[in-house]
């Protein structure tokens, strides 16, 4: 079975520590303008976290898609690369025809 080409998960759109880094400095400038058009701290507090949900679901449904296009790539490449046989009939071990016949240990 071949294997995709591995990615780099640092230079993936859903590397975590970036995303995380690159959310609270979207957040605390959408409460900084948000504060100054509104002048309310709960108005600011509110809509922030509405902000903030609405970024986690954006993150999710990316991971879904990068996990989903990557499950595709990989049954691709182990349908096309093992027509006939299985991944898994390549691996067994061949156990010898005696040992299928009734007795075997008594030899």
């Amino acid at each position: 079975m071949k294997r995709t080409q591995e990615t780099r998960w640092r230079e993936s759109p859903a590397y975590g520590p970036r995303f995380f880094l690159s959310m609270v400095f979207a957040l605390a400038a959408f409460a900084v303008v948000t504060y100054l058009s509104s002048g309310s701290l709960a108005t600011t507090a509110i809509q922030t976290l509405i902000c903030a949900v609405l970024i986690q679901v954006g993150y999710f449904v990316a991971v879904l898609f990068l996990v989903r296009r990557t499950a595709r790539a990989r049954k691709a490449d182990f349908e096309g690369g093992a027509r006939g046989a299985s991944g898994l009939d390549k691996t067994k071990t061949q156990v010898p025809v005696s040992m299928n016949k009734p007795g075997h240990s008594q030899s």
